[in-house]
């Protein structure tokens, strides 16, 4: 029973570290704008690229196929994609892999002592984002914070408290309290 509980806590912590679980949490996560992907077709050096960044629309440029529209698809639909385009005409059976290596920034302004973007990290809280913007001022408050979603087409400030999870593109305002 103890041997069983202790291989299983050696085989989570080598797929924590292999960044298996890290991909599985990651699978529906919807590019955009800022995003910094690599693409890799195995045997493949001329199609594989090890970064690129989305271009304001969202798109960005493959030899043979051009344009592919990335915003609002995950990565896995990006390999699809790459995949039905290069079979047939160019590829027997390309194998294709497409992963985020850089999310796009969040923003912080207000009573945050240096306001602006800062790369995401999964996992992300309100709490961790304060403390990459240098903290909050004297003048700040933890019970007057609005975050705008970057994937809500309206814009609308939602209530947030420090525990709140930030995701890429959000944007965070901190407001000052009333003494």
């Amino acid at each position: 029973m103890i041997i069983r509980l202790f291989s299983r806590l050696i085989l989570g912590l080598l797929l924590l570290n292999s960044g298996i679980v890290q991909a599985e949490g990651n699978s529906q996560y919807k590019l955009a704008s800022g995003d910094v992907i690599r693409i890799s077709v195995f045997g493949e050096k001329d199609l594989s690229f090890e970064k690129l960044r989305l271009t304001d629309a969202g798109t960005f440029s493959y030899p043979f196929i051009g344009e592919v529209q990335a915003k609002g698809k995950t990565a896995a639909e990006i390999e699809q994609i790459i995949v039905n385009k290069l079979k047939g005409d160019y590829l027997v059976d390309p194998r294709v892999s497409v992963s985020v290596l850089q999310y796009r920034e969040f923003f912080i302004s207000g009573e945050v002592k240096t306001p602006g973007g800062y790369p995401f990290q999964p996992g992300l809280t309100l709490r961790r984002a304060v403390a990459l913007a240098g903290g909050l001022t004297e003048r700040a408050s933890d019970k007057r914070i609005t975050i705008i979603r970057d994937h809500d087409a309206s814009r609308t400030p939602e209530p947030a408290t420090l525990d709140t999870l930030v995701l890429p593109g959000d944007t965070i305002t901190i407001d000052q309290g009333f003494f």
